[in-house]
């Protein structure tokens, strides 16, 4: 079924008539959310089999913000990238015409979707965003979806100014999600927040997500922090490829990740950021929501 549905989704958007000999190299860029060489790492077995079925050089490129992917996306050097929704929109609102979004990461559950946790320390006596009254809180980058955007619409629809001093005592980006963690963990920040699915357990970081990844690092205990806060479900944000590539490169690239968790469970892990089912055909279409929030912020 899996192979059907990217069949067709390959003769729907995948247009162009060139082969893949015509690339001289892939390149993939890799949001933050960890610092740089976890980055690589969770992503070289995934680099290595993308290289093997192309056929050329590919590399894994991973900027100090998000928006050094959006960029590098827009400009046509860098190729595919697994985007959150909102750095989705903020391409598709500046150029509709430079990615296309192919495969979305499918929960244990069968959903796709995420949530926006806020969070601080366990020691700290914070238990809701109220706590919070003239404390920091901390964010991971402007374009992230539950590291900023969805936060800053449904704390300030609560009733909490997002203006620094006027309930919160200063908001702070920290530069990604792995950042905000430890940087709650260390009280350099009072609060945060960052992404997980909310499958499983808290002790564990969830599933998958960014508190997965730091308690697998072993960066933070679980159990010395305390959620304070929950977004409404966002959508997970999705895999996209350059729509200028050839056909058959972006075929090839997407049938490899949908069938990663078939062949290779280990390597599928590192690219989900967890345990997570599968990675399953998407498209545009359930991106209107974040696209429209991200207008209605002005881009």
């Amino acid at each position: 079924m899996k192979k059907l549905l990217l069949a067709l989704l390959a003769s729907s958007t995948l247009a162009a008539p060139l082969s893949a000999q015509e690339i001289k190299e892939f390149n993939i860029g890799i949001l933050g959310g960890e610092n740089a060489q976890d980055r690589m790492t969770s992503n070289e077995c995934y680099r290595a089999k993308i290289e093997a079925a192309l056929g050329v050089p590919v590399k894994v490129f991973t900027p100090a913000d998000y928006d050094g992917v959006i960029q590098g996306l827009l400009g046509g050097t860098l190729d595919m990238a697994w985007l959150g929704a909102s750095s989705y929109a903020k391409i598709y609102l500046t150029d509709p015409e430079a990615v296309e979004p192919v495969l979305v990461k499918q929960n244990e559950d069968g959903s796709i979707g995420y949530y926006s946790i806020g969070f601080a320390r366990k020691d700290s006596g914070i238990t809701t965003l109220a706590d919070l009254k003239g404390k920091s809180f901390g964010f991971g980058d402007p374009n992230s979806t539950s590291g900023y955007l969805i936060p800053n619409i449904e704390i300030t629809a609560a009733g909490y100014s997002m203006k620094p001093g006027e309930f919160f005592g200063d908001i702070k980006f920290t530069g990604g999600h792995e950042q905000t963690i430890v940087a709650v963990a260390n009280g350099d920040v009072d609060a945060g927040v960052t992404w997980a699915d909310g499958l499983g357990n808290w002790e564990d970081g969830y599933n998958t997500g960014a508190l997965r990844k730091a308690a697998d690092a072993g960066l933070v205990d679980m159990n010395d922090l305390v959620q304070i806060w929950q977004s409404n479900l966002i959508v997970e944000g999705p895999m996209v490829v350059r729509k200028a590539l050839p056909a058959d490169v972006k075929e090839k690239v997407t049938q490899l990740t949908a069938d990663l968790h078939e062949t290779d469970k280990d390597c599928a892990y590192g690219v989900a950021q967890g345990d997570a089912k599968d990675f399953i055909p998407v498209t545009h279409d359930q991106y209107a929501s974040i696209i429209a929030a991200r207008k209605s912020l002005g881009n």
